[in-house]
């Protein structure tokens, strides 16, 4: 039998928010649009959020959460047809906008753009942002197509990822171009809402039957199993074709709520994305949509002549993939580590820890990173860490004291044997 999927509560009229749950308040907005007949022509119904990084006036970068507020209006909002696109379009808070349009052939319909407006003068979210006014970000919607006249649910969250905002939905349904003025009981589900087969539980002692009389010993308590250290991701970004950030690393998260919990970061399911720039370049991280990091680096002037770059942020953010509430967020503005001159690259194979809360924290291991002036998408010369430095400081020593004593030891030999050589010519 399938998983089952608890279905979205849903709010009555043409569109009002109502409440969902999770670490920030968060609204469902339900629309419902009607054609000249005042049938419904599109129906929409989901929850989202947006993490969106901006620069301060402090010239450092800092990462803010926008949920839907209580407010919201669809003006723009329009049914399409067979050579109109269907837009939903959204109005919220203090300025703020998003809208999806779909297109569709004989069989399906798709989304296409998603355009995304966030005012930083809501100084509610951004208190302090250096650039004043609407920020628009567009990206193609990544949703393959759906059948015609079914209707598309995702209950599981999804994200889009685009310059420096990452768009979080879940609790989706959406069916354009809806035919007779109803929507389509039949539907299409994302891949995250797919059920899988449940796995085999496997026989304990206790329901195992048996002709034999012999008392069965329990089975010994297995201790809990040690967190291996994660594996080592190769992550880069470009700006336009040119590689402008590479970053080798391996990532585990401490985090201590009701209990500690480690959660090591798998390379194969984490998606890298960011921006580059003259003095600051930030690398996002989002592993399988539940794990977001982001790590911000700088330039600093250390003379007239040199300079160099360092870390300076870290986000922390995990997500319930189920419904998109945030579980815990943190970041750290204020650190100064990995610096290296400007052009070189940073290594630390040994295992670094950042502090990014009381509740939060960042292990990296077998680090390399070079966030500016990268060439032919190589890392260039690393200035190690203290505790590499610290390490091959140790092993000259090591193979010098060896050395020492051969040297010793081939002396002591040469003393003895010559002692017997005299030993036995004073004999003759």
């Amino acid at each position: 039998m399938g998983t089952k999927i608890t279905k979205p509560r849903l709010c009555r009229g043409e569109l009002k928010p109502c409440h969902g749950t999770g670490f920030f308040q968060s609204h469902a907005v339900e629309v419902d649009i009607k054609d000249a007949s005042n049938a419904t022509c599109l129906y929409a119904n989901w929850m989202m959020r947006f993490l969106i990084t901006y620069e301060s006036n402090t010239s450092d970068y800092k990462t803010t959460t926008l949920n839907l507020s209580s407010s919201v209006t669809h003006n723009g909002s329009v049914c399409g047809n067979d050579t109109q696109a269907a837009l939903v379009a959204v109005q919220f808070g203090e300025g703020h906008s998003w809208s999806i349009n779909f297109t569709k052939n004989n069989e399906t319909f798709q989304g296409d753009l998603i355009t995304f407006t966030y005012n930083t003068n809501d100084t509610a979210v951004f208190p302090d942002a250096k650039r004043k006014g609407p920020v628009s970000v567009v990206v193609k919607d990544p949703t393959r197509p759906v059948q015609l006249n079914n209707v598309y649910v995702c209950h599981n969250t999804d994200l889009v990822e685009a310059e420096n905002v990452t768009q979080i939905f879940w609790n989706v349904t959406v069916q354009p171009f809806v035919q007779n003025g109803t929507v389509s009981k039949k539907e299409s589900r994302c891949p995250a809402d797919t059920p899988t087969s449940a796995p085999t539980i496997l026989p304990t002692t206790a329901n195992v039957t048996t002709a034999s009389t012999t008392t069965l010993s329990p089975a010994p308590t297995t201790p809990p199993k040690p967190v291996e250290n994660p594996d080592t991701g190769n992550y880069s970004l470009k700006s336009g074709n040119k590689t402008c950030l590479l970053a080798t690393v391996g990532l585990q998260l401490n985090v201590s709520q009701d209990k500690p919990l480690l959660i090591n970061i798998n390379p194969k399911t984490t998606t890298a994305d960011g921006a580059c720039g003259n003095t600051t370049a930030t690398l996002r991280l989002n592993d399988g949509n539940s794990t977001l990091i982001s790590f911000t680096f700088v330039v600093k002037n250390t003379s007239a002549s040199a300079q160099k770059f360092y870390l300076k942020e870290v986000n922390v953010t995990l997500l319930n993939r189920l419904n998109g509430s945030v579980i815990s967020s943190a970041d750290n503005h204020n650190f100064s580590k990995w610096d290296a001159f400007l052009g070189s690259s940073y290594m630390c194979r040994k295992e670094q820890t950042l502090e990014i809360s009381e509740d939060i924290q960042v292990h990296t291991f077998n680090l390399w990173i070079q966030p500016f002036l990268v060439e032919a998408n190589k890392f260039a010369t690393a200035q190690e860490c203290s505790a590499d430095s610290d390490l091959n400081f140790l092993i000259p020593i090591a193979v010098g004291m060896a050395l020492g004593f051969l040297i010793i030891l081939v002396f002591i030999s040469y003393l003895i044997g010559r002692r017997k050589s005299r030993t036995g010519y004073q004999s003759v």
